[in-house]
């Protein structure tokens, strides 16, 4: 059996009308069962209020964070870039019952405030490791060695030797 042109080009237009058809079909309920699955971001004011409030109201962080357990890791741009979560705004200023708790419940340290609970045991070896990291800075551009000085006694170790190394 001979084809002409006009109908193997239909043929074909036809087939690749229908899976385009049949692609986009997919791509639209793909799309629309993953923004279905997906949970809708936490209202920035929420977690404005929470990082504001880990800086030194637990009671508040505690009432919040029960409220809304997401909120643990979320983080705040006070603008620029300047990122903070709440675990960051108790460490900066030295709130050790905050930061011990938002531990406990699971957040995500770092090194600032591992620094301002007197973490030698682990702010030491990376800080041998990688020297240059002394001169970090953390939300609002303060130091190791400031989170160091707002750990009080506990940090005392700790503020000696980054004190040792600063260049």
């Amino acid at each position: 059996m001979q084809i002409s042109r006009r109908q193997l080009l239909g043929t074909s237009l036809g087939a690749l009308t229908t899976s385009a058809l049949t692609t986009n079909s997919l791509a639209i309920m793909t799309t629309s069962t993953e923004s279905q699955d997906r949970k809708p971001a936490l209202p920035a004011n929420l977690v404005q209020e929470f990082v504001a409030v880990a800086h030194g109201q637990f009671d508040k962080v505690k009432e919040l964070l029960t409220e809304h357990p997401t909120l643990l890791n979320a983080v705040w741009d006070w603008t620029n870039g300047d990122f903070e979560s709440a675990i960051g705004a108790a460490g900066h200023i030295g709130h050790r019952e905050i930061a011990t708790y938002l531990i406990a419940q699971g957040a995500r340290t770092d090194l600032f405030v591992h620094t301002m609970l007197g973490h030698t045991e682990i702010v030491k070896p990376i800080l041998t490791r990688y020297p240059e990291m002394i001169n970090c800075k953390g939300p609002h551009g303060i130091t190791l060695i400031r989170h160091a000085e707002k750990g009080g006694e506990e940090a005392k170790e700790l503020l000696d030797f980054l004190n040792s190394i600063k260049k």
